[in-house]
């Protein structure tokens, strides 16, 4: 099985997403999936990758070599973004293949929680503040990479913290029911089928 993640600005995205979907997937039951990134083209927000116009684009230039889509983007406090993102599976199911499909999902706010999730916290925060704080990269994620001097690295710490964090999934998973365990049971479902 292939596997293309869309996010909304690979350049950071990806040391998180990659990682930690890849340990979705498996989970899900597929072991030997190929993961890939999204690099072309560059999204750059929020707003151009949940265009359908924009989604259509790389569905037409991965058709045929990619059998699961999967684009990740901040809720950010944004409660209407599951809509958009609902339409936006629609679409692509009218033109995708029976094979194929796309699943949208937006990070509990931002897709760095979902590497915080993963590693030990300090004593002072509580989860619950770092997975409803709307700016939670500038508020926790940025300062953990500072604590653990990582921001000089490819992804200012993404790429070791995604690493760590997807090797302790399962407790992503469970702290994180509404976008990551919501999404690995809809994939797991399409994996069925």
């Amino acid at each position: 099985m292939n596997v293309l993640i869309i996010t909304e600005d690979f350049r950071l995205d990806q040391y998180i997403a990659k990682p930690v979907i890849a340990a979705m997937i498996q989970s899900a039951g597929k072991t030997n999936a190929t993961i890939l990134v999204c690099t072309d083209p560059l999204l750059g927000g929020y707003n151009e990758a949940t265009k359908w116009e924009r989604i259509s684009e790389i569905i037409d230039l991965n058709r045929g070599m990619v059998d699961l889509f999967i684009l990740v983007v901040d809720r950010d406090g944004d409660q209407n973004r599951r809509t958009t993102l609902d339409n936006l599976e629609k679409l692509a199911k009218s033109v995708l293949g029976d094979d194929q499909s796309l699943f949208a999902e937006h990070a509990w706010q931002e897709i760095e929680v979902w590497a915080l999730e993963g590693l030990k916290l300090p004593k002072q925060w509580r989860w619950q503040d770092v997975r409803s704080e709307r700016d939670a990269n500038e508020h926790y994620f940025v300062p953990y990479t500072v604590g653990r001097r990582l921001t000089d690295e490819p992804g200012g710490g993404r790429r070791t913290l995604g690493v760590e964090a997807a090797k302790k999934y399962k407790k992503i998973r469970k702290l994180c029911p509404e976008d990551v365990a919501n999404l690995e049971e809809r994939i797991r479902n399409w994996i069925e089928q």
